[in-house]
This record gives C-alpha cells, sequence and structure tokens, in this order.
C-alpha cells in the first residue's frame, strides 16, 4: 500500500509540474540568460574598475584572471539569447532592453566589435601593473557605456 501511495504521489507531482516546464517562454529564457551574461561579465570587469579607481588593491593575478575570463566569455555562442521580441515593449517588466538592438544591425555589430577590440588589448596587459590595466581600461568601460546608452532603457 505504501509503495501505490508513494506511486500516486509522485504522478500526480510530475502531471502538475511537467506542464509547467513545458510551459516557460522560451523568450524570458533568453532574457535570463542574456541578463546572466551580463552579470557575468560585470563581475569579472567590476573589480578591475575598483582597481584602478583605488578602491581596491591591484593583485596582479587577480587581474590577470579577470580580463582572461573576460576574454574567455568571448567565445561564448549566446545568440540564441538575443531572440528578437525580447525587448523591453514586449517584455516591459523583464528587460530594460529596447528594440533598437533588433533593428539597428549592422550598426549595433560596431559596438561589439569595439567590445571585443577592448577586451583583447585589456587582456594582454592586466596582469602587468596597474599603470598598464589602466592603459587598457578607459576603452572597455567606453564599450560597455555606449551600448548601454544607446540600446539599454536607463532607470
Amino acid at each position: 500500500m505504501k509503495r501505490i501511495t508513494k506511486l500516486g504521489l509522485l504522478l500526480i507531482a510530475l502531471s502538475v509540474t511537467a506542464p509547467g516546464f513545458a510551459a516557460k517562454d522560451p523568450k524570458e529564457k533568453a532574457i535570463k540568460a542574456r541578463q546572466a551574461e551580463m552579470q557575468l561579465r560585470s563581475f569579472n570587469a567590476g573589480p578591475l574598475f575598483g582597481m584602478v579607481k583605488g578602491k581596491i588593491p591591484y593583485d596582479a593575478e587577480l587581474a590577470a584572471t579577470l580580463a582572461g575570463n573576460l576574454k574567455l566569455m568571448l567565445d561564448l555562442d549566446i545568440g540564441r539569447a538575443w531572440m528578437q521580441g525580447t525587448d523591453n515593449g514586449a517584455y516591459p517588466d523583464k528587460t530594460t532592453a529596447l528594440p533598437e538592438v533588433w533593428t539597428t544591425y549592422p550598426e549595433i555589430a560596431e559596438y561589439g566589435k569595439k567590445y571585443v577590440k577592448a577586451v583583447n588589448e585589456l587582456a594582454l596587459v592586466a596582469g602587468g601593473g596597474v599603470d598598464a590595466l589602466k592603459s587598457k581600461i578607459g576603452p572597455l568601460g567606453k564599450s560597455c557605456k555606449a551600448c548601454h546608452d544607446d540600446f539599454r532603457e536607463l532607470p
């Protein structure tokens, strides 16, 4: 009897939860993936900015690792996270991405190229001293800010 009760409860639980998994909006998943990638970028870039501003002590090994992480992330193919129709017009409470992200191609690709260049140059020097880090951190910040200023709804 215990076995039948457990089996019955398991079947009920599956019948209730399975539709929930199947009903997940793939566009909401894309938004979450995109936001997670941006958070990971920020998690790695933030301390680098803190080091050049003197808010945290410069650590050559950590700086090299963080810049390396940013560079490693360039190899991720997260194009699926940028599905058309995942802008703040369609999902106002879920994202701040403006519809222009999808309507300005290939212009927006230039923003990405600047980011890639900035990350690659930063990764080459980040562990070589705070002055070397300072010499390359500006273009990284500018590339992030430019895209956010033009393609993200500001609060």
